[in-house]
């Protein structure tokens, strides 16, 4: 009986010995391409949807388009071009998505950092300004940092709590703001309401700046869609004439299409290269 118990408190002391030490959590390794998907529905701010169920919608659009063309048309080469437009519909409004959230919260952050200079002047913690803006901070933001607020309570590990808050607003501004209060509560420092402050000057001017260059080359940007898209509105009205459907449908037609597909592919990429402005890159991840 004593061995027994011996044996029992034994294991016990080994087990809460184990407990102490962290172990390395094993994660799964996610192809590049999957993880781009995914930053990029985070940034869109579409969360119930992950990358393969955005590749599953844009192969089911692409053979609606396509079974849809063939009834209208008759030409399979017609059918398919238009097919592979419509599978990167999804993704183009994905994308788009997250270009218009992008530029709003550029607008936003500046009143974020305002609202936690205001709240640590008042003498809150990081973690309480922090949830305060859950409900005093920016609308689209408020349902991020209530989620920061429960996984802080829940587990009371702020360096924990603020991973999962980059996580959710995926943007480089914030990783920029969560990295420099981690490092604040990490070597503490009485310089934070002016590291703030000017992060929120700083943030102003290049949100004014950008906007200012996104409004002078929007109309060179539209105008060059619209270049690239002209041929192809040509092409759907011709398949309202058979004769041009026949003439699609052999190997000439087809190799005229393919050749017109890849040149707009082509070109549509390049001028969006050439137009793009510099974005901001998460490195701090």
């Amino acid at each position: 009986m004593s061995i027994a118990v011996g044996a029992a408190l034994g294991a016990g002391l080994f087990l809460v010995w184990w407990s102490c030490w962290e172990r390395p959590a094993t994660q799964r390794r996610v192809p590049v391409r999957r993880r781009l998907i995914d930053d990029l529905l985070l940034r869109a701010g579409v969360e119930r949807v992950s990358a393969n169920g955005l590749l599953a919608s844009c192969a089911a659009v692409g053979v609606a388009v396509l079974l849809v063309g063939v009834l209208l048309t008759g030409s399979a080469p017609i059918a398919l071009c238009f097919a592979l437009f419509g599978g990167f519909l999804p993704f183009s409004v994905v994308r788009w998505r997250a270009a218009r959230r992008t530029a709003s919260l550029r607008e936003l952050w500046p009143d974020v950092v305002d609202h936690l200079r205001s709240a640590i002047r008042a003498g809150l913690s990081l973690p309480e300004a922090l949830i305060q803006l859950g409900e005093k901070g920016p609308v689209e933001l408020r349902t991020a940092f209530r989620a920061f607020g429960v996984d802080y309570r829940a587990g009371g590990r702020f360096e924990d709590a603020l991973d999962r808050l980059k996580e959710r607003l995926a943007d480089p501004v914030a990783d920029r703001i969560v990295e420099a209060l981690r490092m604040t509560r990490e070597v503490g420092g009485s310089d934070l309401g002016r590291l703030l402050g000017t992060l929120s000057e700083f943030l102003r001017d290049a949100a004014r700046t950008r906007s200012e260059l996104e409004a002078r080359q929007s109309w060179t940007v539209n105008a060059a869609r619209l270049a690239v898209a002209a041929p192809w509105i040509v092409l759907l009205l011709l398949a309202t004439r058979p004769e041009a459907v026949r003439a699609y449908n052999s190997a000439a037609g087809a190799a005229v299409l393919l050749g017109g597909l890849l040149i707009s592919v082509v070109c549509y990429r390049i001028m969006l290269r050439v137009g793009a402005l510099p974005e901001d890159e998460r490195v701090l991840r």
